[in-house]
């Protein structure tokens, strides 16, 4: 069907108004806005070739409080509706469907319902349970939803302290255990005193149980109504059929009229003059408080409907703050102001601000923070902002935009959640889509003072401004704790006996409820695919290995756009274990430091105005069925347009050989912000660097991801950072082992390549990589052995956090890796794990994962327990063996496999799967093998696959990273206590 046809079939449909219609360049689609006539919802469809079809249904909804109501409400619709009466369809959807994506989201000002998927039948049942479970939610027939999802006081005995449970609250005490989290939210309160945002939308724990569930409900009513909804709908499928199933089965149903309320977003008037206020967050006695306060300030700009803006100030957050040697960053840098400066654009909100954010400063350096601020943007204003930088940036985001690659997020979902920066604000929602306008008009501006006009307008005479510290305070969480305890102690004490009892019998009948199935009838209402809907091949890899120049190639021939992904390998093999964490860290300083012909920053504008970025990582691959035997790579990406190719192995050559290590006092300035992002990304992850931690007490691959990337790596980085601070010196010996670490890696002999592009872009490669090669030197051949010795260290590392991210890891090696364990991860992971630890334990999140070669990993996310839950861990054998399943079920559970394992890759993850196929020896046969046998599992295979887990468990690698207290509470639990930070 021609786009015409589609547009001339959704006219004729005369339940809907059309009110714009034009073609979306950018992104090849037919873009569609209607008004469905009798409810009043709002439509947008972009109609185009991409079989990875997205929906979404999203609703204004501003806070009136920090109770968190929306966000308590976004978790409790789906758990069941009038058509869907189970108890979570969102999980029977997770078990059973082929989705790409498959989430809800809170933000401060609307909470959006999408959902994805490549499978007709499987999309068109995602929309039917999403539509009902927003619309016809079970929370008006079943108040025990709002007690679980939300909040809820608990007692399992007369006898027992009072204490608050719910998966909502247990989830926002992490989020506002990070000190950057409490910034961020703080800062909307600031800069909006007087609108909806000056609330948390999420919910501030110490607000949550504030909520009644009779306002819980009253919220449901008020806003879930057609009138206040943005639907969506993205990709290639009959979109008037569409539009007729969503008018009959649910839109007929509301008239617009029915909808009183004004849900608009208000605009915040302007202040008069800037303002400063101070916020506290916690920290442990170890850690201290000195410089650890953050200074930050915030500047609103204009309004998310301002389409030249909302790209121009993306190009001065980059051109400011994030490239190396930007102006305000590095002038914060000299003056010794923090140890680390974030911040940036941040949109998405009807009035977006500009923040320039100093962590681990000093809150003595308040007055020099902003002196410098704004004389470094008075002078960029007077002066001019570096033109090569704009361009770069301008180019940086333009590639960006055109490459439309969000990981594993389908490009749909994102454009989605774009158009709501203006639609959710009465603006056209392709107003962001269509980009190249404003890109065109920002290239020629850059040369006529445009940027320079915009920071003197919005940055520096704006009055509409806050100064804001966040200031560390020893042990706030565990006084908050114990005040709380307190608190909960004299509730606990005034009530009556009566009344206590009716808290324990609440506590009673909440378990009972969450432990009681649905209903064999109701669980078949919701729809699922079949085993047949699966393709029985699997997808074969698509790369064939070439010799150039005495270098492998992994050459990808795949469409790309004329888009060249660029990975070049060094075999880490060449270092002594001791210094394979240098490797880590040399991955932070190349490309930030000067080369013989760049300084550091222009170095970042070559990249920028050439190619689509460069990266360093490290990384590892381990061969099949040879578990310890793994290869540690150190990894160069680039990705540039075909015809660049010979720039990215110029540019490459440059930064590996040419490298200016010398300079300390701008490898002090990297080491600063490489151990401030270590940390971030530990509070971020805490979950998966608590595996990562578990798993490299036996495992020696997992060892080595620990030693560059994980608690090991960030140790390694506080004492490097430490002796560089107290030993004279010491810079020097670091500067000269950075320089040993690149001279044995990067040589002629020790690389190989992997290469996506079609056949056309590929013929650029040999003669390029020919040069590459002959400029690198040759290296003496040694390798060494990664040593490694077994240690069950089980530690227990003490933060400030709320909640706690608990880990068991082990290896059933030896045992019989089968396909069956891709449906294992599904079975726990949203039935065994999420019914004890989420739906009953509280915690936020719970993963397990399986590996080829015996890897076994457990592990929970922003969760109240810890004993409790490593004994969950403990049953999961027990389970298994008496495991009893029907065929209905256990189908189910098989489809929920193929949804990770058939998710659409987009080239370069493909090219990415293809390299890491051939690095770790699995083939087409093994894949194919596994796919057979995750069709054709059974219940007795999951039953058998209780000796494996028994054996993993066995191994007893635990970890955990949490609530102080918490950790000093179970210490038995582990080996060692200690804290994370120092």
């Amino acid at each position: 069907m021609t786009d015409n046809e589609m547009i001339s079939r959704v006219k004729a449909l005369p339940q809907y108004r059309l009110t714009d219609e034009r073609l979306v360049e950018e992104m090849d689609c037919a873009g569609i806005v209607l008004e469905h006539k009798k409810s009043g919802a709002r439509i947008f469809l972009m109609s185009c070739e991409d079989d990875n079809k997205v929906f979404s249904i999203g609703f204004r909804t501003p806070p009136a409080d920090s109770t968190g109501l929306p966000h308590i409400l976004e978790h409790s619709v789906l758990e069941g509706s009038d058509k869907f009466p189970v108890k979570d369809p969102f999980v029977e959807l997770v078990k059973g469907s082929l989705n790409t994506f498959l989430n809800a989201m809170t933000y401060p000002d609307k909470t959006v319902y999408p959902v994805a998927s490549c499978n007709d039948r499987d999309f068109q049942n995602l929309m039917d349970v999403y539509l009902d479970g927003v619309l016809h939610p079970s929370i008006y027939r079943e108040p025990k939803i709002f007690l679980q999802e939300g909040w809820h006081y608990e007692m399992a005995s007369l006898q027992d302290p009072l204490t608050i449970n719910g998966v909502v609250y247990n989830e926002m005490k992490g989020a506002f255990s990070s000190p950057e989290s409490v910034l961020d939210r703080y800062t909307r309160a600031v800069l909006f005193p007087d609108t909806p945002y000056r609330n948390e939308s999420g919910g501030d724990p110490a607000r949550i149980p504030e909520l009644t569930y009779e306002q819980f409900i009253e919220f449901h009513k008020n806003y879930y109504h057609p009138a206040n909804s943005y639907i969506y709908l993205y990709g290639n499928m009959d979109m008037a059929e569409k539009l007729a199933w969503l008018d009959e089965a649910y839109l007929s149903k509301y008239d617009r009229a029915d909808f009183t309320l004004d849900s608009r977003i208000p605009m915040q008037e302007a202040f008069k003059e800037p303002i400063e206020r101070e916020i506290t967050y916690s920290v442990t006695a170890e850690e201290g408080v000195n410089g650890r306060t953050y200074l930050s300030l915030n500047t609103v700009v204009g309004t998310d409907l301002d389409p030249e803006l909302y790209v121009a100030f993306q190009i001065l957050e980059y051109t400011l703050i994030d490239a190396p040697g930007a102006p305000l960053k590095q002038a914060l840098i000299d003056a010794h102001i923090g140890q680390d400066i974030l911040g940036g654009y941040d949109n998405g909100i009807l009035q977006p601000c500009f923040s320039v954010i100093a962590k681990n400063a000093e809150r003595d350096q308040k007055g020099e923070f902003l002196s410098v601020i704004k004389g470094t943007l008075r002078r960029l204003a007077d002066q001019g902002i570096d033109k090569k930088s704009l361009l770069a940036g301008l180019n940086y985001y333009e590639f960006r935009y055109r490459e439309a690659d969000y990981g594993s997020a389908p490009k749909g979902l994102m454009y989605g959640l774009w158009s709501m920066d203006s639609w959710l604000y009465d603006g056209d929602p392709m107003l962001h889509l269509q980009y190249q306008k404003t890109f065109d008009f920002l290239k020629k501006a850059a040369g006529e003072g445009y940027f320079e006009d915009l920071i003197r307008r919005y940055l520096l005479d704006n009055p509409h401004e806050a100064c804001i510290i966040v200031s560390p305070s020893v042990d706030q969480t565990a006084r908050e704790d114990q005040a709380l305890a307190e608190k909960l102690e004299i509730l606990r004490a005034s009530l009556t006996e009566e009344e206590r009892e009716r808290i324990v019998r609440s506590t009673k009948e909440l378990k009972a409820y969450q432990e009681e199935p649905s209903s064999q009838e109701d669980l078949e209402k919701i729809p699922m695919l079949q085993r047949e809907d699966i393709e029985r091949k699997a997808e074969p890899f698509s790369y064939e290995i070439k010799e150039e120049s005495g270098v492998n190639v992994v050459h990808s021939p795949l469409f790309t756009s004329g888009i060249g992904y660029l990975k070049v390998l060094f075999d880490i093999s060449v270092l002594p274990v001791e210094d394979i964490p240098y490797a880590g860290l040399l991955k932070s300083v190349l490309g930030y430091v000067d080369t013989k012909k760049y300084s550091y920053s222009d170095l970042t504008s070559e990249i920028y105005l050439n190619s689509g970025g460069l990266d360093f990582s490290v990384g590892a691959s381990q061969k099949a069925g040879e578990p310890g035997n793994f290869k540690g790579t150190f990894n160069a990406s680039v990705k540039v347009l075909y015809e660049k190719l010979d720039f990215a192995f110029e540019i490459l050559e440059e930064i590996l050989l040419r490298s200016k290590l010398e300079d300390e006092k701008r490898l002090g300035e990297i080491l600063d912000e490489t151990l401030s992002r270590a940390r971030m990304r530990l509070e971020n992850g805490s979950h998966s660097s608590a595996a990562m931690r578990a798993a490299s007490y036996y495992s020696p691959l997992s060892s080595f991801y620990d030693r560059t990337s994980g608690i090991g790596f960030y140790q390694f980085l506080e004492d490097v950072v430490k002796r560089c601070s107290q030993e004279e010196g010491y810079r020097k010996e670091l500067i000269r082992k950075l320089r040993a670490v690149a001279s044995r890696l990067f040589t002629a002999e020790n690389m190989i390549v992997s290469y996506t592009a079609d056949e056309q872009g590929y013929k650029r490669l040999p003669g390029a990589l020919a040069a590459f090669k002959a400029s690198l030197p040759t290296g003496d051949g040694v390798r060494y052995p990664y040593e490694f010795q077994p240690q069950l260290m089980n530690e227990g590392f003490k933060t400030a956090s709320q909640v706690n991210y608990m880990a068991r890891c082990g290896t059933f090696a030896g045992l019989p890796y089968t396909g069956a364990f891709k449906v294992l991860k599904v079975i726990l992971n949203y039935e065994y794990l999420w019914l004890n630890l989420r739906v009953k334990g509280g915690a936020y999140g719970c993963m397990s994962s399986f590996g080829r070669n015996g890897d076994a990993t457990l592990v929970s996310y922003r969760d109240p327990n810890l004993g409790a839950t490593n004994a969950i861990y403990e049953g999961i054998p027990e389970y298994l063996k008496t495991f009893s399943i029907d065929d209905r079920d256990m189908t189910k559970y098989v489809i929920g496999a193929f949804s990770e394992l058939d998710a659409p890759l987009n080239p370069s993850a493909k090219g990415a799967r293809n390299l890491g196929a051939w690095l770790s020896g699995i083939t087409d046969e093994m894949v194919q093998k596994e796919r057979d046998q995750i069709l054709d599992v059974t219940q007795e295979d999951i039953r058998a696959l209780a000796e494996q887990l028994e054996a993993a468990l066995q191994t007893g690698a635990l970890c955990a990273i949490g609530n102080e207290q918490q950790i000093m509470n179970e210490k038995e639990l582990f080996g060692e206590v200690k804290n994370l930070y120092h």
